[in-house]
């Protein structure tokens, strides 16, 4: 069956579909008329369908942990929408998002722990709790004003669940700074909250010269390593060839290649923060300046009847800096 036959049918079945009314006071609604409340109704409604028996088979096998990958997906697939700007595509891949708080919200109820209400009430909670701005007698005139208030309530908040915890009997001690911040996460994101929550309790550089010398002295340590790697050391990765290296590299001096990596690399996302720029974004928008350039070269040489595997280095480079020489002129 072709793509378009699926996509008729599952119009006709949805035109069809008894959740295409909401019975609101003993009588049937449609949803061209529901309010934003009846139609977030329907969809928890649907997704309890899907997962009760007699429902769909895949939806009633999966756990949290097999959907968790659809999550992260749904995620970045969101980011990707709103960056390219594609509002026609956007809303159809923040309803995949909201479908995933849908489907843990029902599998916990299904297990007792809690229900999608409960997800609702705190997160409005929240909210309120954290905007005494708007909701209280706070002032805060500037974002900067706002996040510093929004981490002295946050410091609160875990201050009082430390004390509930060890006044409990065989009560547990104060969680670390540091451990709300998931492990989970991308790497890039995970260093930024990291450095962010160090920071806002004094741990962070006076002043951006000293990241500056930071970033030298974590090149420096890095290069360090690479000249105790065997001859001939690292080689550029070229044609036909399986590795950048022409030597084996001892398991010890590797881990300590990434070691020196890893402590670059975070003190560049501490530079970011810095300076008030999100890494993961920056990292992104870089990544598609690069497609979109050597995209350009890939263009250049076929108009010029080669394929990139036939150019020489020199080639492409003349055609990269013709294609950032247009973007600057663009």
């Amino acid at each position: 069956m072709h793509g378009k036959e699926i996509r008729r049918l599952a119009t006709e079945t949805l035109a069809k579909s008894e959740f295409r009314h909401l019975r609101v006071g003993g009588s049937r609604m449609e949803t061209g008329r529901m309010t934003t409340g009846q139609r977030f109704e329907r969809a928890v409604e649907i997704m309890h369908r899907l997962r009760a028996p007699g429902g769909c088979p895949w939806d009633r096998e999966q756990t949290f942990d097999s959907i968790k990958k659809y999550t992260v997906e749904e995620t970045y697939e969101v980011l990707e929408a709103i960056e390219n700007r594609d509002w026609k595509e956007l809303p159809g891949e923040l309803g995949d998002l909201l479908l995933q708080v849908l489907f843990y919200a029902e599998m916990a109820e299904e297990q007792g722990h809690f229900s999608i209400d409960t997800v609702l009430e705190t997160l409005s909670d929240k909210l309120v709790r954290r905007h005494p701005h708007v909701f209280g007698d706070v002032e805060a005139e500037t974002s900067r004003e706002v996040l510093k208030n929004w981490e002295a309530i946050k410091t609160l908040e875990r201050a009082e669940k430390a004390a509930e915890s060890t006044e409990k009997p065989g009560g547990d001690l104060p969680k670390p700074l540091l451990a709300s911040v998931s492990s989970a996460m991308p790497a890039l994101l995970e260093g930024l909250k990291l450095s962010n929550k160090a920071a806002h309790v004094g741990f962070d550089w006076p002043a951006i010269d000293g990241l500056f010398d930071k970033l030298e002295e974590e090149a420096g340590e890095l290069k360090h390593e690479v000249e105790k790697i065997p001859p001939p050391g690292p080689q550029p990765l070229g044609r036909g060839v399986a590795g950048a290296r022409g030597s084996s590299v001892p398991p010890e001096l590797q881990e300590r290649l990434q070691d020196e990596v890893g402590d670059l690399l975070f003190t560049v996302v501490n530079l970011a923060r810095y300076l008030e720029v999100d890494p993961e974004s920056a990292l992104r928008q870089t990544n598609r300046k690069f497609r979109r350039r050597f995209g350009q070269v890939e263009r250049s040489l076929a108009e010029n009847g080669k394929v990139l595997e036939d150019a020489s280095l020199e080639e492409m480079e003349k055609h990269w800096q013709e294609s950032k020489t247009a973007e600057r002129d663009h």
